[in-house]
C-alpha cells in the first residue's frame, strides 16, 4: 500500500506489517501530477532482517527522487541542508510535470513558484543514503524559545504510548517563550492517561524542550476530507487575542 500527504504514524505501519500489509510511502503534491519520490523501488530486502520498530523508523522516509523531477531539501538562504537526518530544511522540487501556475493567481504562484522551483511548504531532512523524510509544514513549525521543533517528532513518540490512538501537537502562546508544544490526545477505548504520565513519557524520548508542556484529552481530532488533521482548527482557540 502507497501512502503520501502526510507522514505515516509508525504505530500504522507495524500494525499493517503484522497483518502482511506492505507499507511505502511517497512525497508527492498536487501541483506535480506524479509523485516525486519512489518507494516500492526503493525497498531494499536487507530491511526486512531489521527489528520491526527499526525497519517502521526507515518505512516513515518518503523515499528518493524519482527520475520525473529533481528534490532537494534547502535552507532560507536557498543552499542545501546537510544529509545527516537531523537538519531540517524545505522541500522544493521541479521538472516537466509540475504545474505552471494556478490558475487565473498569479500572486499565489509567485509565493511558492520561485526561479523555477515549486516550494512545497513540506518541512524534512535528508539522510547519509539521500532519502527524504518529512518531518513537518511549514506553518505547523513550532518556535519555542527560538528552537524549531517539528510537531512531528513528538507525535510520534507519543503514538507509541499503549494508552494513545491518535495525537496532535500544535504551538499555543507563552509568554515567556512565545509558542509551547502542546498535545490534544485521543485515548484507546478503555485506557487511562494523565497530562503527567503523556509528558514524562515524551521526555524519555526527546529533549525536554521538544515535548508538550501541557495535555487536552479529547473525543476526536477534526480532519480534512483527505484525512489530514486540520491543525489550524486546533490552533484557534488557544490564538484567540494574540
Amino acid at each position: 500500500v502507497t501512502f503520501a500527504g502526510a507522514p505515516l504514524p509508525i504505530p500504522v505501519i507495524k500494525d499493517s506489517e503484522a497483518k502482511g500489509i506492505r507499507v511505502y510511502q511517497v512525497l508527492g503534491t498536487t501541483e506535480g501530477l506524479i509523485s516525486n519520490s519512489t518507494g516500492p523501488i526503493n525497498y531494499l530486502k536487507e530491511w526486512e532482517r531489521l527489528p520491526s520498530g527499526e525497519r517502521a523508523e526507515i518505512l516513515t522516509r518518503q523515499g528518493l527522487p524519482n527520475f520525473f523531477a529533481v528534490t532537494k531539501v534547502v535552507r532560507k538562504d536557498g543552499s542545501e541542508i546537510k544529509h545527516d537526518g537531523e537538519e531540517i530544511g524545505e522541500v522544493i522540487t521541479k521538472g516537466d510535470t509540475m504545474m505552471a501556475g494556478y490558475w487565473k493567481q498569479p500572486e499565489e504562484t509567485a509565493k511558492v513558484c520561485i526561479d523555477g522551483w515549486f516550494h512545497t511548504e513540506d518541512l524534512g531532512v535528508v539522510y547519509p543514503d539521500g532519502r527524504v523524510e518529512l518531518r513537518d509544514r511549514l506553518k505547523d513549525l513550532i518556535i519555542s524559545g527560538g528552537e524549531n521543533i517539528s510537531s512531528a517528532e513528538p507525535e510520534r513518540v507519543i503514538g507509541d504510548h499503549p494508552a494513545v490512538v491518535e495525537v496532535a501537537v500544535i504551538g499555543i502562546p507563552h509568554e515567556k517563550w512565545g509558542e509551547t508544544p502542546k498535545a490534544i490526545i485521543v485515548l484507546k477505548t478503555g485506557h487511562k492517561a494523565t497530562e503527567k504520565e503523556i509528558i514524562d513519557f515524551c521526555r524519555e524520548h526527546l529533549a525536554h524542550y521538544k515535548c508538550p508542556t501541557s495535555v487536552d484529552f479529547v473525543d476526536s481530532i477534526p480532519h480534512t476530507a483527505t484525512g489530514k488533521v486540520k491543525k489550524n482548527v486546533l490552533r484557534e482557540p488557544y490564538w484567540k487575542g494574540h
